[in-house]
C-alpha cells in the first residue's frame, strides 16, 4: 500500500510560478512510477507528466516546457515544479504511483492517488 499526500496548490497570477509536493509513505517509493494528472470542473482528468523509477520523465504537450517533474527518493517525494503558468492551467492537481505501467500516461496504469490539491490561475 502508498498513500500519497499533495501540497503546495494555491492562487497565483498568470505567468507566476508554483511547485506541487506529493508526499508517499512506505519504504519502496523508489521503485514506483510517479505521475502527475490533472482534472478541471467538467473536463476529464488528464495527464501531465510522469517520471519511471528510472528518472526518465515524460511530458503532456501542453506543459512541456513550462513544467518539470522531479523525485526525491531520500524524501519519497515527488515534485512538480510549474514555471509561466496560465489560466488554463487551472485544475485539481492529482499524484499517482504504479509499479507497471507500459507508458505512464494513462491513469489507468495507476494504482494509487492522492486527493489532489487545487491549482488557481487568475488575475
Amino acid at each position: 500500500q502508498v498513500q500519497l499526500v499533495e501540497s503546495g496548490g494555491g492562487l497565483v497570477q498568470p505567468g507566476g510560478s508554483l511547485r506541487l509536493s506529493c508526499a508517499a509513505s512506505g519504504r519502496t517509493f523508489s521503485s514506483y512510477n510517479m505521475g502527475w494528472f490533472r482534472q478541471a470542473p467538467g473536463k476529464e482528468r488528464e495527464f501531465v507528466a510522469t517520471i519511471r523509477n528510472r528518472g526518465s520523465t515524460y511530458y503532456a504537450d501542453s506543459v512541456k516546457g513550462r513544467f518539470t517533474i522531479s523525485r526525491d527518493n531520500a524524501k519519497n517525494t515527488v515534485y512538480l515544479q510549474m514555471n509561466s503558468l496560465k489560466p488554463e492551467d487551472t485544475a485539481n492537481y492529482y499524484c499517482a504511483a504504479t509499479l507497471f505501467g507500459q507508458t505512464g500516461t494513462r491513469s489507468s496504469e495507476y494504482n494509487y492517488w492522492g486527493q489532489g490539491t487545487q491549482v488557481t490561475v487568475s488575475s
